[in-house]
């Protein structure tokens, strides 16, 4: 996965196409994201011992991760590897900036 935990990312598509966040979790295995602050699920509880108040519970649901990109210079931007200086370093395809760090 060419995403990683703290990237800057645009939503491509959906209820919040355009959005821009950060990446809080990536999820590898499954090919998903949390982008923080998009893509807010609200859950209905009942009261219990934990939560006795119950009531609406809002949390930021994972994202597919083809429909999120890179964002450099606040445009979108497709991601590759390249080897620099013997280190395989992601690289922006429409800018050929560095982005790791």
């Amino acid at each position: 996965m060419r995403i990683k935990k703290g990237d800057q990312v645009i939503i491509l598509s959906g209820k919040d196409k355009g959005r821009t966040g950060t990446v809080t979790q990536a999820m590898p295995k499954d090919g998903k994201v949390i982008v923080g602050g998009v893509n807010i699920a609200t859950r209905h509880t009942k009261p219990s011992q934990g939560d006795p108040q119950g009531g609406l519970q809002k949390f930021e649901a994972p994202l597919h991760v083809s429909k999120v990109a890179h964002v450099v210079d606040g445009k979108p931007t497709r991601v590759r590897y390249e080897v620099q200086d013997g280190k395989k370093v992601r690289v922006a395809v429409k800018t050929g900036a560095k982005i790791d760090g």
